[in-house]
């Protein structure tokens, strides 16, 4: 640690105490946003409370350290790095102060998540208008930064329109309040300070009204520079809504009020098919004249890489066409809306453009078709061709009835520069996100981006546009406002900044005296690293795949990222891990590579749920990554002890067969307790009982048929070693369904010596059972537990990355996935019950999208599947881990739980969990109440009595 730096922390510690501050390599997340820019801090600090940051902004002062305010980090333009203390506002200050149903406001600290503001708000029947596609993880704080959008801005406008009061912070660490009024002190002692700060204020803008009036608010999304004009005299110098949009170079916003609006109940989505987007944007200004909520535009590459990444079904409801366009229209009545709409459908059809169009009707395809859209950056930034492409000029707006002609222009010089762009964005605002193939590794890749930014910068503002539609300039745009502006507007911008910040410590390097827009850029050329996987674009392209969109940050929707979900934290995220492992690749703050001990322990609380392989936009495997780490890292040294007693299970448990009986009463006394201990494993858990062979061979015995199988039972070493039971029960429901199988038994899928990193002992186990596998034969093979069936379809291939390797997992199939794809037609399983409380496991909703539990269970009868959407907790060994059973509770408690705590003793209800490792949290969480979870095989035997009763 630097003397300076030393000094700050030391400051912190008298002024601040209990304040944490962060520095050394494990901050290397906060060097990145979502943008294409690397600014590594020297120290990220948490801030709890608004006097915490008072002093910090007070000791960086008197270091001549630069602050840099964070929110959820998705800036797309840099605006969330910067060299100095970065102020991250998610993890405490994120509290909702007070919502006011009344008043139509609420007051929010800075971190708090929009999505939370909008659930506090619901049951009001408010939200808060504008909602960027980042909203499950976007802050409160970065929107006011950036003056945020997003898909309903055409009803909604800007945040800055929503906005009544700032509480700021100023680089002196003065405490005020921004509103429409002026700027107040929250300290009486400060009031002088405050006043004169003001009134320099106002005779600056006094001094320029001419170029204010001329050159800003021309166009709605002109958001680029600062917007000065809120403080004309006719504008009654509204400071709240000046600072909002000022990336946080003036001041710290810590907390706002806002002013939230009215739910509509009624609302109907179109979308719209088109030859390409620039028909779909000559079509905006007569869809606009219909008053619609959102206008939203995208191109065939992001619906595309969706459906490769997720399955056919995940994108569903789209008419034909290279282009969409969604149309959404709401009101009070939902038979004036659905007309409405109609009419509007067929008015597009008259004008001739549309490949096709629907009104959609499925909320599950409304939900569907929103999440394409929402996850547009990040599906453009890694497409299903593998081809990559980065921002920088993915905010431009115009006007939108200028938007077609701009867009045909800005064709032209994408193939001028023989660039590609990826478009999608808010038609309707007439602001267009693209993501370009830009190659921003070499000289002449940033030379030839460098003119095509300037290029662009004076295109748009031929068309009469903005540099910035709702994202900032940051450090991506900040240079080009000389394109924008004029000299005199730029320097009155300069002086605003400097009225608030003469020392220039704000967020330097963005809007004044901005940074070169090709400096501190993250790409670099990427080395070859030596590993035991394989990796599209090896390891270190692997672990570039993350830009930063932050999906990994939710707290709701799909399974990623848990760990997150249970700390908080950020390095417990996808995204942490990813640019952790970013930095170890790079080698600059990270230097002792695989031996990283900061990379081991962000990575130690990933329960490898492979949720991030499907959830996230662009694909990260932080399972896999994490595998080949441990590997790497403990290679020639001792591991813990838990890596040898739960990686080695499959063998263990082989032998534990011959004796079980009195190896579980053993087990389950002092011994056993002993054992666990010695083997690094919790003894706040029972150790499951294992089976006897001989119940094996019982089981298996009594399933035998005449006629030939259709299909291969693969007996995995779990439901050998714990639970034969259901190996029976799946061979007589795939009979019962037409597909009478022959069991396999004695072969390993390799999954526990992967997830511990021992990935030479998977290799070899791996390696015999495709031997075994690979016979000329070609029938399916069924695996009942699905993160063995995981494994064998994913892990097998990419370990061995051979073709007999890939033969054999095209051939797997989980239980859900054979009765889905191989039952006959006429099956009718057994009466099941009308409710059911259903636990997916991580690694078959990552591995088999479109083969749900949830949906085979609603199509063979059940009523209501309620899904405990999320991970179970216990993830195989992670769970049964010592160090880790707090964080296994703690993700249990997020979405399982809550279910289990729901139901009645004596286990009425049927709980529905395939993975061994999904039953064994359950039972340990309530089975002492009565609850077990059955195997979806269980559930559907033939021979079994219905669920509820007894024999």
């Amino acid at each position: 640690m630097s003397e300076p730096l030393a000094g700050l922390t030391a400051r912190l510690a008298e002024t601040a105490p209990g304040l944490r501050v962060e520095t050394g390599p494990g901050t290397g997340p906060y060097a990145y946003d979502a943008s294409n820019y690397r600014v590594p801090p020297q120290a990220v600090a948490f801030p709890r409370s608004a006097d915490d940051v008072c002093a910090v902004l007070r000791a960086c002062r008197e270091a001549g350290v630069p602050v840099t305010a964070r929110g959820g980090g998705t800036s797309m333009a840099g605006n969330a790095v910067g060299p100095g203390v970065v102020l991250d506002f998610s993890r405490h200050m994120n509290r909702i102060l007070d919502v006011d149903p009344a008043a139509g406001t609420a007051r929010v600290e800075a971190g708090v998540v929009l999505d939370a503001l909008r659930g506090a708000a619901a049951g009001h029947g408010l939200t808060f208008g504008p909602d960027p596609s980042s909203h499950s993880r976007c802050t409160l704080g970065g929107m006011i930064g950036n003056d945020a959008c997003g898909n309903r801005s055409v009803r909604h406008g800007r945040t800055s329109g929503h906005i009544e009061a700032l509480e700021v912070v100023t680089a002196d660490g003065v405490r005020a309040v921004a509103d429409s009024a002026g700027l107040h002190p929250v300290d009486p002692a400060d009031a002088e300070r405050v006043a004169r700060l003001e009134a320099d204020l106002r005779r600056l803008i006094g001094d320029n009204l001419s170029p204010i009036r001329t050159e800003l608010g021309r166009i709605p999304r002109q958001v680029s520079g600062y917007q000065l004009h809120h403080l004309l005299p006719e504008n009654g110098f509204d400071m709240a809504r000046a600072l909002v949009g000022t990336e946080g170079t003036c001041v710290v916003v810590t907390a706002a009020t806002v002013r939230l609006v009215a739910t509509a109940p009624a609302s109907a989505l179109l979308t719209l098919g088109y030859d390409d987007v620039v028909d779909a944007a000559e079509d905006v200004p007569e869809i606009l004249r219909r008053s619609p909520t959102a206008v939203e535009g995208m191109d065939e590459a992001i619906v595309a890489t969706m459906r490769a990444r997720r399955g056919a079904d995940s994108v569903t409801g789209l008419p034909e066409g290279r282009a969409w366009l969604y149309v959404e229209l709401d009101g009070d009545d939902q038979a004036t809306v659905d007309a409405r709409a109609a009419a509007l459908l067929d008015a597009l059809r008259a004008r001739g453009r549309t490949t096709g169009g629907r009104v959609v009707r499925s909320a599950a395809e409304r939900r569907s078709l929103w999440r394409v859209r929402e996850d547009g950056a990040g599906l453009a930034a890694r497409l299903v061709d593998g081809g990559e492409s980065w921002p920088g000029w993915e905010d431009a707006a115009v006007a939108p009835e200028d938007l077609a002609d701009y867009l045909r222009d800005f064709r032209k010089l994408l193939a001028s520069h023989e660039l590609t762009g990826v478009l999608y964005g808010h038609f309707g605002a007439g602001c267009v996100h693209v993501r370009i193939d830009f190659d921003l590794v070499t000289d002449a890749g940033r030379a030839v981006a460098r003119r095509f930014l300037h290029e662009a910068a004076a295109l748009v503002v031929a068309h009469g546009g903005t540099l910035s539609g709702e994202h900032g300039d940051g450090r991506a745009r900040s240079e080009l406002l000389d394109v924008m502006y004029s000299r005199r507007m730029n320097d009155t911008f300069a002086a605003f900044k400097r009225t608030f910040d003469p020392d220039g410590l704000l967020n330097p390097g963005v809007i004044v005296a901005p940074a070169a827009l090709d400096t501190d850029l993250a790409l670099h050329q990427l080395p070859v690293i030596e590993t035991e996987f394989t990796y599209e674009g090896g390891f270190a392209g692997a672990a570039r795949r993350c830009v930063g969109v932050g999906r990994c940050r939710s707290d709701a929707g799909g399974v990623m990222c848990p760990s997150h979900r249970a700390t908080g934290e950020e390095n417990d995220s996808t995204r942490g891990r990813a640019r952790l492992l970013q930095e170890m690749v790079r080698g600059e703050t990270v230097r002792d590579g695989w031996r990283s001990t900061e990379v081991r322990d962000a990575l130690d609380l990933c329960l490898a749920c492979k949720a991030c392989s499907t959830d996230c936009p662009v694909g990260i495997d932080m399972a896999t990554y994490k595998a080949e780490f441990l590997h790497q890292h403990y290679k020639g040294r001792l591991r813990p002890r838990s890596h040898y007693a739960l990686g080695w299970l499959p063998l263990t448990s082989k032998l534990a067969g011959y004796a079980a009986r009195p190896l579980n009463t053993l087990l389950r006394g002092p011994v056993g307790r002993l054992l666990a201990r010695l083997g690094g494993v919790t003894t706040r858990r029972t150790i499951p009982a294992f089976a006897s062979r001989r119940s094996l061979r019982s089981v298996l015995r009594g399933t035998r048929r005449e006629g030939p199988a259709k299909a291969v039972l693969f007996v995995d070493s779990f439901t050998r070693a714990f639970r034969p039971e259901v190996a029976g029960a799946a061979s007589r429901v795939l009979a019962d369904a037409g597909v009478p199988s022959i069991a396999r038994d004695g072969l390993c899928c390799g999954l526990t010596w992967v997830s511990t990193g021992q990935l030479s002992m998977a290799r070899r186990v791996m390696t015999r059972t495709v031997a075994q596998l690979d016979d000329g034969d070609d029938r399916p093979i069924v695996v009942a537990e699905p993160s063995c069936a995981a494994a064998l379809r994913r892990d097998v291939p990419e370990l061995l990355d051979t073709e007999a390797a890939r033969r054999v997992a095209a051939r797997i199939h989980t239980f859900t996935g054979a009765l889905t794809d191989l039952a006959a037609p006429d099956w009718t399983p057994p009466a099941l019950p009308e409710n059911v409380v259903l636990q997916t496991h991580c690694h078959e909703y990552a591995t088999f999208t479109g083969r749900r539990p949830r949906d085979l269970l609603s199509r063979l009868g059940v009523r209501t599947v309620d899904e405990a959407e999320g991970c179970c907790g216990l993830a195989g060994n992670f769970g049964f881990e010592e160090q880790h059973y707090d964080t296994s509770i703690a993700v249990a408690d997020l979405a399982l739980k809550p279910r289990l705590d729901q139901l009645p003793d004596g286990g009425g209800t049927v709980v529905v969990a395939d993975g061994f490792s999904c039953a064994t949290q359950i039972d340990h969480l309530a089975g002492d109440r009565g609850v077990r979870a059955l195997h979806l095989a269980e559930l559907l035997d033939p021979a079994a009595d219905p669920p509820g009763e007894s024999s």
